[in-house]
C-alpha cells in the first residue's frame, strides 16, 4: 500500500501526495497531484498507467513546499525520489513514465 495523504486549498481543490515504489529501480518516489477531488487525482495517475494506486487514510500528507512545488507546475503532477535526496529538483510526470534508454553499442 502507497504512503501518502492529502490537503484541501482554500479554492475547495486538493493536492495528493503518494510515495511510491520506483518502477524501474530500488527506492521509492513521491508524486504529487493537483486535481479538483481525491478521486480526480487517483484517476489521473490511474490513466497514465499506475492502476494499483489506493490512498488509506492520510498518513502523509503533502508538506507546504511540496504543494507550492505541484501548484507551480503547469501540468499539477510532478514527483521525485524518495526519501529526498538533500534538494533534488520536482519532474514531470513523463520522467518517469519514460522508457529507458537503450545502452550504447
Amino acid at each position: 500500500m502507497a504512503d501518502g495523504g492529502f490537503t484541501k486549498l482554500p479554492g475547495g481543490s486538493v493536492v495528493v501526495a503518494l510515495t511510491l515504489p520506483r518502477p524501474l529501480g530500488e527506492g521509492g518516489v513521491r508524486v504529487l497531484v493537483h486535481a479538483a477531488n481525491r478521486q480526480r487525482a487517483l484517476t489521473r495517475l490511474r490513466n497514465l498507467g499506475l492502476r494499483a494506486v489506493y490512498l488509506r487514510g492520510n498518513t502523509a500528507p503533502p508538506t507546504p513546499d511540496e504543494v507550492t512545488a505541484v501548484l507551480h507546475h503547469p501540468d499539477g503532477l510532478v514527483w521525485r525520489t524518495a526519501p529526498d535526496r538533500g534538494g533534488e529538483l520536482w519532474h514531470p510526470i513523463a520522467a518517469l513514465l519514460r522508457p529507458a534508454a537503450p545502452a550504447p553499442s
